[in-house]
């Protein structure tokens, strides 16, 4: 056993039939219940400051074990001079690691979405956490960490312990994660600055976090002691991957840069792409998130935006038009119709009264006469299924009061007799029917 944590063990022993141990817990209870009361006061200040749910959870649960382990801190050092402080130690290593856990907790959930991937991470970091606290308290893990070190392989000329690879793992995932939570900061204050336009916010973003990963990678394999320039020989691999078996994807990751660079398409815009028609939720480095009018989204490679037509329904303006086809009889007043068409489609809250509603005659039909009605509306990622159906209601009801008629289709048959009676015509034609 480590002769450190043996030493605790025994002090705690002996502490135990002394005062000092009563000192030890005064000094835990009162330090956890002031580092209560101070994450009590912060979380009030930061619900009333409007604080975004997630950070105000996120800042008390890291406040807590930091301000804990601070205080028993403190007081192990006041007593120090009088008792022995074991169970204060004991105690501190605790903290510590449910320091370490919410840290990582806090990093993960501000860095990635909630997912089921996530949670099962954050249970693996709490597990490893614990173990190694565990191995720690029980003196086993300097004959641990012996033993991983003796566990020996080549890696070309060189000659690589098992425990040389978990700490590069370690440090690796650390550097990525803090480059990632540092990367997240800055895009957080980069997307709330308006004067910047919204392709350039995100291009900058991605350039910001891929230049953050790459150094946190570059600073860890330098940490550990592992060349860097081994690297070299991976870039070279990658190329020819690239010229190979991976050239649809350089393509829509290179097509995804220059889309946000030209400024063609942005967040909010109405397009529509081959069948597809919806609004562009998300423009991501290897794809474009289409969300259609019915809620689904559809998945497209930037590579698809750049090889194809894409029709860009708000690239100039914001509103939409919709078109709503009417038939009438022959015997309507086609110019007073038209004109209550476009009065009844501007009582609609949604539809813009610059462009105004317009109303057309676009031909005549085998039994109605066929006419238009146009409209815009300025909110279309509000969707445009409501429109067409309340103005439609809305003429149905004023064509009723006002007796227009909708007609049913209809075709009138003319029968010419030649040597064949008139009831001899009609069976003719009801045996035909019936055929």
């Amino acid at each position: 056993m480590n002769s450190t944590i043996f030493h605790v063990w025994q002090e705690l022993a002996n502490d135990f039939s002394s005062a000092a141990v009563l000192w030890q817990l005064a000094i835990i209870v009162s330090s956890l219940l002031l580092a209560w009361s101070i994450n009590s006061m912060q979380r009030a200040r930061l619900a009333s400051s409007n604080a975004h749910y997630a950070a105000i959870g996120g800042i008390t649960r890291v406040l807590f074990p930091i301000s804990s382990l601070v205080m028993v801190l403190l007081g192990q050092l006041v007593i120090g001079h009088w008792y022995s402080t074991s169970l204060l130690a004991l105690a501190s290593r605790l903290l510590v690691a449910m320091v370490v856990i919410r840290l990582a907790v806090y990093v993960l959930r501000y860095v990635f979405a909630p997912s089921g991937w996530l949670r099962t991470t954050e249970n693996v970091v709490s597990t490893a956490v614990w173990l190694v606290l565990v191995l720690h308290v029980t003196g086993l893990l300097p004959d641990m960490i012996e033993a991983l070190d003796g566990i020996r392989f080549n890696i070309g000329k060189s000659t690589v312990s098992l425990w040389l690879v978990i700490q590069g793992l370690f440090t690796v995932l650390v550097t990525v994660f803090v480059a990632l939570w540092l990367s997240r900061l800055i895009e957080n204050k980069l997307m709330m600055a308006t004067h910047i336009a919204i392709n350039m916010r995100v291009v900058i973003n991605k350039v910001i976090r891929i230049t953050f990963v790459f150094f946190a990678v570059l600073v860890a394999l330098s940490a550990v002691g592992l060349d860097i320039t081994l690297l070299s020989v991976f870039g070279g691999a990658l190329g020819v991957g690239l010229g190979f078996g991976l050239q649809k994807i350089a393509s829509n990751y290179v097509s995804g840069f220059i889309i946000l660079l030209d400024e063609s398409m942005n967040l909010g815009d109405f397009v529509t792409i081959g069948s597809y028609y919806g609004s562009v939720q998300e423009l991501r480095s290897r794809y474009m998130v289409l969300r259609q009018l019915d809620g689904t989204d559809v998945i497209i490679p930037n590579e698809t935006l750049m090889t194809s037509a894409v029709v860009n329904h708000t690239a100039t303006r914001r509103h939409v038009k919709i078109a709503l086809p009417i038939q009438v009889g022959y015997e309507t007043d086609l110019r007073a119709t038209l004109e209550l068409m476009k009065e009844v489609a501007s009582r609609h809250p949604r539809v813009m009264k610059d462009p105004a509603p317009d109303a057309k005659l676009v031909g005549f039909g085998e039994s109605a006469i066929d006419l238009n009605l146009t409209v815009w509306v300025p909110d279309p990622e509000n969707g445009a299924g409501d429109v067409p159906s309340t103005v439609y209601l809305n003429l149905w009801d004023e064509f009723k009061a006002r007796g227009i008629s909708i007609p049913y289709p209809q075709r009138e048959v003319h029968v010419f007799g030649h040597g064949v009676g008139i009831e001899e015509a009609k069976s003719g034609l009801n045996n035909g029917s019936a055929a």
